[in-house]
């Protein structure tokens, strides 16, 4: 009797919290898309694909150093405001493709201060979502994020997002390349029973980056894919109609013994 009685007790509290951290149920075969570093082919490939199939997007962007002046490597601010202007997220990696994790606060503050003023001079809506350079994180990067007001967070991880457990600064992520195409359909799968599949992407293609890269006829086959499949892919900021972020914040502790790095 008194097992049934703590089976039931388990069941309504987390029933309770269920109904806390979501705003709606969470459908199966949901995917996020998201990109780092701005390189040119998020411009010139990746956004006129993302708009011909109806799919959302987030662009993470920096001034990657030290090449970031070649406007054949990296999208000028410009680009990033044009694409802004196409309907797709904008949110902050950072000045200079920073560590976060060996950041003082004022020089987090300043990295992503400096993104903010950029966008605001263009009239780029202020990014509130953040993914972490080279995955490097720590217990003070996420009391930074909190204190800035930020959103989500993204990481890495190889897993799938799951909404009840894992906290809106360290959501996981799959990072493609040119030679995981199997690992990542794999993944897709994934994508059910109140899970997210997020997707980290840098360049289509990437020249400066190689082990990075992913070939366009690879991006165009992943996004033809989700498309005959059923698919919503939408962006990280569209996560708030799902999930009520302050709730998940608080009921959520951070875990870090997770794999958050790809």
């Amino acid at each position: 009797m008194r097992s049934t009685i703590l089976l039931i007790s388990a069941f309504l509290i987390s029933s309770f919290s269920q109904a806390q951290i979501l705003k709606k149920p969470i459908p199966d075969k949901l995917v996020v898309l998201t990109f780092d570093d701005a390189p040119a082919s998020q411009y010139s490939v990746v956004a006129p694909l993302l708009k011909k199939y109806g799919f959302g997007g987030t662009f993470f962007v920096c001034e990657f150093q030290p090449n970031y002046a070649d406007s054949t490597l990296y999208m000028n601010w410009r680009q990033i405001q044009e694409i802004d202007r196409m309907g797709f997220e904008i949110a902050n990696h950072t000045h200079t493709h920073a560590n976060v994790s060996k950041l003082s606060q004022a020089e987090f503050n300043q990295q992503l201060g400096y993104i903010e003023q950029k966008c605001d001079s263009l009239g780029v809506p202020t990014p509130t979502n953040f993914a972490y350079p080279g995955y490097g994180l720590n217990t003070d990067a996420l009391e930074y994020l909190e204190a800035k007001n930020y959103v989500f967070a993204r990481a890495g991880g190889s897993r799938a997002y799951d909404p009840l457990s894992d906290h809106p600064y360290l959501i996981p992520s799959w990072a493609t390349d040119e030679k995981n195409k199997v690992e990542i359909m794999k993944a897709f799968e994934q994508a059910k029973e109140g899970k997210i599949v997020v997707l980290t992407i840098h360049g289509v293609p990437d020249i400066e980056h190689s082990w990075v890269n992913t070939p366009p006829e690879l991006f165009k086959e992943y996004l033809e894919y989700l498309k005959e499949n059923g698919f919503t892919v939408i962006s990280l900021k569209d996560l708030e109609e799902y999930i009520d972020v302050k709730e998940a914040k608080r009921l959520i502790k951070p875990d870090f013994s997770k794999k958050l790095s790809n």
